[in-house]
């Protein structure tokens, strides 16, 4: 890199990405949409129910609500993501696009939807970078023409030394994988980005932040008739304004932090050792009952990390840890048989699946039956009462979440019917049921197209 760039070399290194050639003259359906965005876990991939994304889903409810289509167009690079929108080849870009100062001379931003901080990202077991300085002579990467090469350009001028390749034909989440493989030393994640990668590769610790916190927005281009524009904005002001902004932030990310490196590793790890005792059941219980058995078997885990013999100290025990009044319920005669657990377990759960309210939808209708099939449908239905007391919405779980763990004060559980309940604990178990779920959907992401395959090989986890 040149030691030092003045801002207007710096909006040329912005506009500098050759214009990809899916676009040539633009939008030429004025019912369609063409919305640049770029392959991450966090903007827009193929799920396996199809498309999906929090950028996908959120560009989808502004079409929907425009009564328009949308075509999405996945620039080779990420650097040509913005040159595409100022030069007008196409509506908007929804991509994670960090608003910087530079930037908003080249495009218009709606308002930020979502707050990310930059984070400098090493490996475990490696040194600790504590500074910028830190960084230099080691292998330092990072995505052209992303705020993460704004930011250190910006840098250059305080740390002349400092160094670091621009990649172009790398995402964020090829760096961050670079890093846990030891290829390169350090790369510069957004914050989001980190925490959903860190789900899978534990390995990848965070430094520092380098910056304070800044906002994700909708980039748009100047000259463009302002009406679309203006309605993207009222769009992003409505959805922050009536909760679904929170509610779409909380299905994607509202649970990512909750795994640590030893319980991620320790998971793989049983992975590889527990669950291929156990996995026949899963399916066939899953199956029966028509489950995701890869939700089935985190639920199992989250239980008795798929120990067959376990107990708790209220002596609830098995894979599944069926108290003795459930097991009967579900007509289970034997809760240590692995088989019978993990099918009580299936029943149980679609038994408390039942009882949540038709006019609860997915994804929370699953959360609120994992709240339920913890802590028990009456205490749950407590914190919906909690929830409507304060004006939140009772039929979703980003709002009931922050009422569940005031069942432990007294101030507010004398208040409900069923009294008294460790709160918290309902919350730590959907979003690490959430954990490894993901875990388990990214291991086997492949099973519908390849029926059978091994398990996937791991390696022993370095702390246990």
């Amino acid at each position: 890199m040149p030691r030092s760039l003045p801002p207007i070399l710096l909006l040329c290194l912005l506009l500098g990405g050759g214009i990809l050639s899916l676009i040539s003259k633009g939008n030429q359906k004025t019912d369609e949409l063409v919305v640049v965005t770029r392959n991450s876990a966090t903007t827009f991939f193929e799920g396996r129910d199809g498309l999906t994304g929090f950028e996908y889903d959120l560009v989808q409810m502004f079409a929907e609500e425009l009564g328009r289509e949308v075509r999405f167009v996945v620039p080779k690079s990420f650097d040509e993501t913005l040159p595409m929108i100022a030069r007008g080849k196409a509506d908007f870009a929804a991509a994670g696009i960090t608003v910087t100062k530079a930037r908003k001379q080249l495009v218009r931003f709606t308002p930020g939807y979502q707050e990310i901080t930059q984070q400098v990202v090493y490996r475990n077991g490696a040194p600790r970078p504590k500074s910028l300085e830190d960084t230099i002579g080691g292998i330092f990467e990072i995505v052209a023409g992303s705020s993460h090469e704004e930011e250190l350009i910006r840098r250059m001028e305080q740390i002349a030394e400092l160094e670091w390749d621009a990649k172009r034909e790398m995402g964020s989440e090829e760096l961050l994988y670079l890093v846990r493989q030891g290829l390169i030393d350090y790369t510069i994640g957004d914050s989001n980005e980190v925490a959903l990668n860190r789900r899978y590769y534990p390995e990848l610790l965070v430094a520092f932040n380098l910056t304070r916190p800044q906002q994700l927005a909708w980039a748009f281009p100047r000259s463009a008739d302002p009406r679309l524009y203006e309605a993207a904005s009222e769009f992003i002001k409505k959805m922050k304004k009536n909760g679904e902004l929170k509610q779409l932030i909380e299905r994607y990310y509202g649970y990512v932090e909750h795994l640590d490196y030893v319980d991620t590793n320790t998971f793989k790890y049983h992975v590889q050792t527990r669950l291929p005792l156990y996995i026949h059941y899963f399916r066939e219980a899953a199956e029966a009952i028509g489950m995701d058995w890869k939700l089935l078997a985190a639920i199992g885990y989250q239980e008795s990390h798929w120990d067959q013999d376990a107990v708790s100290p209220t002596r609830v025990r098995g894979i599944m840890m069926l108290t003795e009044p459930a097991a009967r319920q579900v007509s289970i005669q034997d809760r240590t048989d692995p088989q019978q657990s993990i099918q009580g377990g299936a029943r149980y759960f679609r038994f408390v699946r039942q009882k949540i309210p038709e006019r609860i939808q997915e994804p929370d209708r699953t959360w609120f039956a994992l709240a339920a099939y913890n802590v028990g449908f009456g205490h749950l239905n407590d914190a919906r009462i909690l929830t409507q007391r304060d004006k939140g919405d009772p039929d979703k779980w980003v709002d009931v979440k922050r009422h569940l763990p005031l069942l432990s004060q007294e101030k507010y559980f004398k208040t409900v019917k069923h009294g008294y309940a460790r709160g918290r604990e309902p919350v730590q178990y959907v979003d690490s049921i959430r954990g490894y779920y993901d875990l388990l959907s990214w291991l086997f992401a492949q099973e519908d197209e390849s029926k059978g395959r091994p398990m996937p090989q791991l390696p022993t986890p370095a702390a246990l």
